[in-house]
């Protein structure tokens, strides 16, 4: 996490959910990925809680059903560092309360959104009509050297 090795000034956030007591796959998205930022490359303290972490979209889940989330975290460098739970999901009114004061943010951290754009101009990408009249010219010029 941003903060606690120097570097590290920022990592991006993933939180997904795998299905049952033996989740064959991780991508049921409970988030989208979001980016963490600290106030320096040095190590500083604080802490980050996502509170109201919704079940993922279209999930057919009942109250006595297990599940694992997954939180990845990816440092700026690209390392990953994996981190999960298994939970048994209760209805609302059997749900333990979180302790006063358990889940809060510093003040250190910022929170951003994360998304893509295409940059340049469409012309400036090379589409596949240019790539196979290149291999077609490569293979008439092999043939005839």
């Amino acid at each position: 996490m941003p903060g606690w090795n120097a570097g590290h000034p920022s990592a991006y956030f993933y939180v997904n959910m795998g299905y049952g007591s033996q989740p064959v796959s991780m991508t049921n998205i409970m988030l989208p990925v979001f980016q963490m930022t600290g106030p320096s490359k040095d190590p500083y303290p604080g802490s980050f809680c996502l509170t109201d972490v919704p079940l993922p979209v279209n999930a057919s889940l009942k109250a006595g059903d297990n599940a694992t989330i997954q939180v990845i975290q990816v440092a700026l460098h690209g390392a990953s560092l994996y981190n999960c739970a298994d939970i048994t999901l209760v209805e609302p009114e059997d749900a333990d309360e979180i302790p006063a004061g358990t889940c809060q943010n510093s003040s250190t951290f910022g929170f951003n959104l994360v998304y893509t754009t295409r940059s340049g101009a469409a012309s400036s990408f090379v589409d596949m009509k240019t790539i196979y009249l290149g291999l077609l010219g490569a293979l008439v010029l092999g043939y005839f050297y």
